[in-house]
């Protein structure tokens, strides 16, 4: 689990493709810090186990081919940048939403409008998880948790505020670049919650689904 507040923005070393997978190492020194194989780290909101660490503040993760296939993670080349964030500790403070690092989808970022000390974004989402946004909601935008400023049919917006820019890779997205998102988790429970109401029939709960 992850809040989807990014402790550093960390860099592709390398990435080996093994057939239908692949292998990363990157380079995080705060995020391998008290990291052992096995651990978690969210890569751009991507959950990972981490396979194999160096002495120099790298370390290696497996990628399977359904994500390779569901996230941008598939588009990696070295020199790439990427959100870093370790699992959170149970005694830890929540300060973004409670994050998975399960992608639901790839987004594109369609615009960005600079402010005097911000910059308001929108981005297109798949058409499928459009029902799940809603505005002053929470959503991960390649692993950065953020608030909802408005939602259209296929589009939502965020804005995002000085730190934001400068301490995560959404400072640079230009736009037709691609996001991971992931939505918020308890509205999918929701939803599913409200498909298996007693008296509903088998076609909404498999529309919810």
């Amino acid at each position: 689990m992850f809040t989807g507040i990014v402790e550093e923005v960390g860099e592709v070393l390398a990435v080996e493709h093994t057939g239908e997978d692949a292998r990363l190492r990157l380079r995080g020194p705060v995020v391998t810090a008290g990291v052992r194989p096995g651990d978690s780290i969210a890569v751009s909101g991507v959950c990972l186990t981490v396979t194999a660490l160096g002495d120099d503040g790298t370390f290696a993760a497996d990628v399977m081919p359904e994500t390779l296939r569901r996230s941008t993670l598939g588009g990696l080349a070295p020199g790439d940048r990427v959100n870093l964030e370790r699992a959170v500790r149970a005694d830890g403070r929540l300060d973004g939403h409670l994050v998975q690092g399960h992608v639901d989808g790839v987004g594109e970022l369609v615009s960005r409008t600079p402010g005097p000390r911000w910059d308001d974004l929108v981005l297109r989402l798949p058409a499928a998880l459009a029902r799940y946004v809603a505005e002053k909601g929470s959503i991960a935008v390649s692993g950065v948790s953020l608030t909802v400023t408005h939602v259209g049919d296929d589009t939502f917006g965020v804005s995002l505020i000085p730190t934001t820019l400068a301490a995560t890779t959404l400072g640079g997205l230009r736009p037709g670049d691609r996001v991971n998102l992931e939505v918020d988790v308890v509205a999918k429970y929701v939803e599913r919650l409200l498909g298996a109401r007693p008296g509903a029939s088998p076609h909404d709960e498999e529309a919810s689904a």
